[in-house]
């Protein structure tokens, strides 16, 4: 099997039984059970929810996306090898983690194979939940030009780059486009207040006012456990962005839950430390790829001006970006998944194969 075989590029095309479509987004793949489906899982396999909860299979692929945008490399390279074991082999740990810490469950029921999770439906709150620990990226580049109020909050004078904020701050946008709420621009990963919030919480997915405090303490403790063990390892925790939504549990009760990938190198910046004692950046996320891009491509403006975005398509789709910066990024996430599980992360050599015969052999899914 060559490297690119290894890759799991494409992930909606599994003959797993569903009587709905295939959710794909810009990296997981989502596959509705039937309801006689959900049900057997959920009896056979004493998953911890209503017999009627909606189950579905979720697949990782390796695709790296940066600026909204699929990136492909040599040799017909169309992902990054272990990047998507890598990413669920993190949330894995963190999830574990939190609950050993008492904060709140996750929508993850089983782990079938290092590319899968079965998770149950869940109600999404419409809010990308960031939490900032540091200055860098887009709040520096708004702040190095004059701006000190971001989402409701205003920051001090006299901060430098990449400093320390002088606390944990939570700067939230929109997730998807809504429409219809007062102040808010009905565009994608808009910067909200909590005042915005709290002025439209049913809007935003919220079922009642007081969930507002529980997501903000969930997404702070949630950073601080996770910030506390990169510590140890000698990482610095910059920032993140988790989602949250809602399940109904055994008993009929609604709770807020962590939804999607928590704490890996796709959704938060991670410094290496010694590094940045020594006053430099050395970037242990997709933070370092997207820097690549913008020092590979001649006009890192097109990758920057949402106005290009035809441009930055064709430059995406286009170009066979340079094997050995495809296996930098590998190293990268592979690198940080071993440290974090202290475990070696497998790369199977045909993923896809293992995933359908486990699927069928163990949970009877395949058709």
């Amino acid at each position: 099997m060559s490297l690119a075989d290894s890759v799991l590029a494409i992930n909606n095309d599994l003959p797993i039984r569903s009587d709905s479509p295939v959710h794909s987004g810009k990296v997981r793949s989502v596959y509705w059970l039937t309801d006689a489906d959900s049900r057997r899982l959920i009896t056979t396999k004493g998953y911890n929810v209503p017999e009627d909860t909606p189950l579905a299979i979720m697949v990782i692929s390796d695709r790296i996306s940066a600026f909204d945008c699929i990136f492909h490399g040599e040799g017909g390279l169309k992902g990054i090898p272990g990047k998507g074991a890598a990413l669920n082999a993190i949330s894995n740990h963190w999830f574990k983690l939190f609950a050993e810490n008492g904060l709140a469950d996750s929508h993850i029921l089983d782990i079938p194979h290092p590319f899968v999770w079965i998770v149950q439906k869940a109600r999404p709150i419409k809010v990308e939940a960031i939490c900032r620990q540091y200055i860098t990226g887009s709040m520096w580049r708004a702040y190095s030009k004059g701006e000190r109020v971001f989402c409701g909050i205003t920051l001090p004078e006299g901060l430098e780059k990449d400093q320390k904020l002088p606390e944990l701050l939570i700067t939230p946008s929109t997730k998807g486009i809504l429409t219809g709420i007062p102040g808010v621009p009905a565009q994608d990963d808009v910067n909200i207040s909590r005042s915005d919030i709290e002025a439209n919480y049913q809007a935003f997915g919220f079922e009642k006012l007081a969930d507002i405090d529980l997501y903000e303490k969930l997404l702070k403790d949630g950073f601080k456990v996770i910030s506390a063990a990169l510590a140890k390892l000698d990482q610095v925790f910059v920032d993140t962005k988790f989602e949250f939504g809602y399940v109904t549990d055994k008993d009929g009760n609604s709770k807020l839950i962590y939804m999607d990938e928590v704490g890996t190198p796709d959704s938060s910046r991670i410094w290496d430390g010694g590094a940045y004692r020594d006053g430099k950046i050395l970037e242990n996320s997709k933070e370092g790829f997207r820097q690549f891009l913008l020092n590979h491509f001649p006009d890192p403006d097109v990758l920057l001006n949402k106005d290009r975005m035809p441009e930055r398509e064709a430059l995406a789709r286009d170009n066979d970006l340079p094997l050995e910066a495809m296996m930098q990024v590998s190293r990268t996430y592979t690198g940080v998944a071993e440290k974090v599980t202290g475990a070696a992360i497998p790369l199977p050599a045909n993923p896809k194969a293992d995933i359908i015969k486990i699927l069928r052999e163990e949970y009877d899914l395949i058709v």
